[in-house]
């Protein structure tokens, strides 16, 4: 079974993101920021990280370029799941190793044809 770390502040967003990751047959782990997603990485690498953007501690970008510097760090996709669409967002997320960019609010439809794009199901 693929394993999804899903870092956001907002405990719902967390909740639909999981609900919808278990039904794609996704095990799940949540992290509120990036910090404790970097912590999450260190015990255990996930296939794929659903990241939010605007958190405190540490926000999706720093999370993202120190993710990427860490001992296979260079292994999971990274699809950004924020309400952030403009395009400087959208290239500094690209520029930084995301795979991929989905808006909020989101659905089951656009997490299954995203997680399609890269390859993960």
């Amino acid at each position: 079974m693929k394993s999804c770390l899903v870092v956001d502040d907002s405990k719902v967003i967390r909740k639909v993101a999981r609900r919808i990751l278990e039904e794609l047959s996704f095990e799940v782990v949540e992290a509120v920021d990036g910090q404790d997603a970097l912590d999450a990485c260190k015990r255990s690498m996930p296939d794929v990280v659903l990241l939010d953007w605007n958190m405190p501690v540490m926000n999706g970008l720093d999370y993202l370029k120190a993710l990427r510097s860490t001992d296979g760090g260079d292994g999971p996709v990274v699809v950004f799941c924020t309400t952030e669409n403009d395009m400087s967002h959208i290239s500094a997320a690209i520029s930084a190793g995301a795979d991929e960019y989905i808006m909020k609010p989101f659905d089951r439809e656009i997490i299954e044809s995203k997680f399609s794009q890269v390859g993960l199901i």
